[in-house]
């Protein structure tokens, strides 16, 4: 399973307050497309099935389907926010390559 920082579980927990609903997960994926083959896929999800592996970190539920597993295994998800970015971000050793916008990868 990936890695949430505190930072990260921190502005999920804020969105979360925001959409107002407690069955909310935070969902990662890997689908195909982007420049380099792969790209990630983040967002708030209520649909979970047996089919994803499940997990709570620093009180965040974290999805991610099965089969986007062995892509993530290793990455970790932080939140950035400072003067030159703002945002979630993925590191991920187990990418071989990525592109310059790093929101793909192969």
């Amino acid at each position: 399973m990936l890695t949430l920082t505190p930072a990260a579980a921190g502005k999920v927990k804020e969105l979360l307050v925001e959409e107002g609903r407690a069955d909310i997960a935070l969902r990662v994926a890997v689908q195909p497309g982007g420049c380099s083959g792969l790209r990630y896929a983040m967002y708030l999800d209520d649909q979970v099935t047996d089919k994803d592996a499940s997990e709570e970190q620093h009180g965040v539920r974290i999805v991610i389907d099965k089969l986007s597993v062995p892509y993530l295994s290793q990455a970790t998800v932080d939140f950035i926010d400072s003067l030159e970015q703002t945002g979630f971000t993925i590191d991920n050793p187990a990418a071989q390559g990525g592109c310059a916008c790093g929101h793909s990868f192969h």
